[in-house]
């Protein structure tokens, strides 16, 4: 027996907000890119404190980021931006501390807030006729930005105000499909698996990892498709527009 939907987590990136949308804004005030940033960022640090070449840093880095993406994708962990920082110095046979490594720590966490990227087009009217229906949650993994980070980028937006609920995987401790991430979403709702849909982007994380829980899951499609051809997604949704009628459909 199927039980009623009670309850709608979301995914954000790719999902609510348009994950590599703050480029063109970094770009038209001169900045570097995120990725050209954030390696920039750590050897103006470890710099001042000791002179290290810059591509023995970014080399560091690449490896490092290399290492959170395995960590991540084989055990659902998703490392601070701390414990990044504490492998690549490391590797690097380098330490940092204080208020230098705090300045470091900041910047890094604020570069997706700073510059905002932009939302998914519609995600506020969709979340606001959902959220006369549902209990909604976020359900997100943090690969950079820290959760407090992504609360104040949704707030900037408008959308937070929607939400009853937010599992962010650095605060959690474990990431997307483990099942603390939805067992905290179910607790912080007061809902069951059964009573609940998850919309996300990524079939192994948003729609098997849910639906391993007896939870239902809709992949969005609006900005990222790649899985639509293997997913077993209770249903697909290419726009915002349609999440409402697509999930009272389930």
């Amino acid at each position: 027996m199927s039980s009623k939907i009670k309850a709608v987590t979301f995914d954000l990136w790719d999902t609510m907000i348009d994950d590599e949308s703050d480029e063109p804004k970094r770009k038209e005030r001169g900045l570097r890119s995120k990725a050209e940033e954030r390696p920039h960022l750590v050897w103006e640090a470890l710099n001042r404190d000791g002179p290290i070449p810059f591509a023995e840093v970014s080399l560091a880095y690449a490896v490092t980021d290399a290492a959170f993406t395995k960590v991540w994708k084989e055990h659902a962990i998703t490392w601070t931006i701390e414990e990044r920082l504490g492998v690549l110095f490391r590797g690097l046979g380098r330490q940092l501390g204080g208020a230098d490594l705090e300045r470091l720590v900041r910047a890094l966490a604020v570069m997706e807030v700073d510059i905002p990227p932009d939302p998914i087009p519609g995600v506020e009217e969709s979340l606001s006729t959902l959220a006369g229906r549902y209990k909604l949650c976020v359900v997100s993994d943090t690969i950079i930005t820290p959760g407090d980070g992504l609360r104040r980028l949704l707030e900037t937006h408008g959308l937070k105000q929607y939400f009853s609920g937010f599992v962010f995987s650095d605060e959690v401790g474990r990431a997307k499909p483990h099942r603390r991430m939805f067992e905290s979403a179910a607790g912080q709702l007061g809902v069951e698996f059964a009573e609940m849909v998850h919309i996300g982007d990524r079939d192994s994380n948003d729609v098997k990892g849910p639906q391993a829980l007896g939870m239902k899951a809709v992949l969005f499609t609006a900005k990222r498709a790649q899985d639509a051809a293997i997913t077993t997604a209770d249903a697909i949704c290419d726009n915002h527009a349609a999440l409402p009628a697509t999930i009272d459909s389930l």
